[in-house]
């Protein structure tokens, strides 16, 4: 895949990393565009959608935007219509449609936020009351705010332990993938990472 604009949410990262994908008048994906350097060691191979606009013998012309995701997912296509865009640059005529995609996305990951495990209301209100009060140290003191949200990440560790050794011992990795909207290598080390054990074992 080449180089291009992604996404991703703090909780479920590169597992839900999305992006504009590109769509061929024939319904098929592009492959990533190779820039030749000049230096002839070879150049970026780059897919980001706004470079498929057809003014090169090797760059094909895009027909339709839509988000794709990590995970597999893709969203709903957005034509984008060649006669209304004429001459204008792709990145602005077409930014409406990838703004479209990145909405898509958002819909999609909000999807996977309602699939997983969830959290008892206490809990997600203690979390952003804790979030909110190191917000308020932090305008007199960074330092002290610092230093708690590192006991918060110390507690986390010490808190996320045992809960992890009995996940891995009571849950299959795909059910563990599911309830946190994980894939299933980085459900694998979140709970390596957790548990203190190696994720190659």
């Amino acid at each position: 895949m080449g180089e291009r604009e992604t996404w991703t949410t703090e909780e479920f990262g590169a597992s839900h990393e999305g992006a504009v994908g590109v769509l061929l008048a024939d319904g098929t994906v592009p492959r990533p565009v190779f820039f030749d350097s000049g230096s002839g060691v070879g150049g970026p191979s780059v897919s980001q959608w706004s470079v498929y606009d057809g003014c090169f013998a090797h760059v094909p012309r895009a027909a339709a935007l839509r988000a794709v995701c990590s995970c597999g997912w893709t969203g709903t296509e957005h034509g984008l219509d060649w006669d209304a865009i004429g001459d204008q640059k792709l990145s602005e005529a077409g930014a409406g449609a990838a703004d479209a995609c990145m909405e898509d996305w958002d819909v999609h990951t909000e999807e996977v936020e309602r699939s997983a495990i969830p959290l008892p209301e206490a809990f997600t209100t203690a979390l952003t009351q804790l979030g909110e009060e190191v917000e308020k140290l932090a305008k007199t003191s960074p330092l002290a705010a610092l230093r708690a949200a590192r006991l918060l990440e110390v507690t986390a560790v010490q808190a996320g332990y045992w809960p992890a050794h009995d996940a891995r011992q009571d849950t299959s990795p795909e059910q563990a993938a599911a309830a946190l909207g994980l894939n299933e290598d980085e459900a694998r080390k979140l709970m390596a990472r957790f548990g203190r054990w190696s994720p190659y074992r």
